[in-house]
């Protein structure tokens, strides 16, 4: 699995970021999230992250142009050479175009584009179950983890927990038919370059990891 390079692509609440972990974890690769690298460089005042905050600052959204920078910036360290995983980036076919021309500059070959697919109404059900301990923010839910003791945190034992304000169906449901709006032209475009691989989300959280290692290999 060294030197294995990889995108990663999934809706809000289907398992993306736990998926990402579990991989570099297991294959000790990089897990390369946008807007981490985004805080990163800002934190470090590098020439990139000088010109996102004054974007930022301004109230605007950061272009793709400097988010490339960052991506630029950030493969060439040492640890991301060694193989990634790309999360959250691209999310339309012009980024994927910008990133195409950047890592072919590298001289880096993608590995695999992989799709974690679930359903819109299972979505809505991870989300909006959500809360957490105020006091560690330790994560629970509803439905699929709820403290072992009622009202009482696992980790530190706290008695006050909190949702997200945007935790709602409304709002859950109007993020993904804007996902699905940006990223479906993702998948006919990385499936016409033979790197789409396409995961049943849906399923136990150790059944996707176990796929994706099968597909991935040793």
């Amino acid at each position: 699995m060294a030197g294995k390079r990889l995108i990663l692509m999934g809706p809000p609440g289907g398992g993306k970021g736990t998926q990402a972990q579990r991989l570099r974890e297991r294959y000790g690769i990089v897990q390369l999230s946008t807007g981490e690298m985004l805080r990163a460089a800002v934190a470090a005042k590098s020439a990139t992250g000088l010109k996102a905050k004054a974007v930022m600052d301004s109230g605007h959204l950061v272009s793709d142009e400097i988010v490339i920078n960052l991506i630029d910036d950030r493969l060439d360290c040492d640890d991301a050479r060694q193989g990634f995983i790309l999360d959250g980036f691209p999310r339309n076919v012009a980024q994927a175009e910008a990133l195409d021309i950047l890592i072919a500059k590298k001289g880096v070959v993608l590995d695999a584009a992989i799709e974690l697919q679930v359903p819109d109404d299972l979505l809505v059900e991870r989300i909006i179950g959500r809360f957490t301990c105020d006091a560690c923010g330790a994560g629970y839910h509803d439905t699929f983890k709820n403290p072992k003791a009622t009202g009482v945190c696992d980790s530190c034992g706290g008695t006050k927990f909190s949702r997200r304000a945007d935790d709602n169906e409304d709002t859950v449901r109007k993020r993904l038919v804007a996902y699905h709006a940006q990223t479906a032209p993702l998948i006919p475009y990385y499936r016409a370059r033979n790197l789409l691989y396409v995961v049943d989300g849906a399923r136990d959280i150790g059944v996707v990891t176990s796929e994706l290692e099968a597909l991935l290999g040793s």
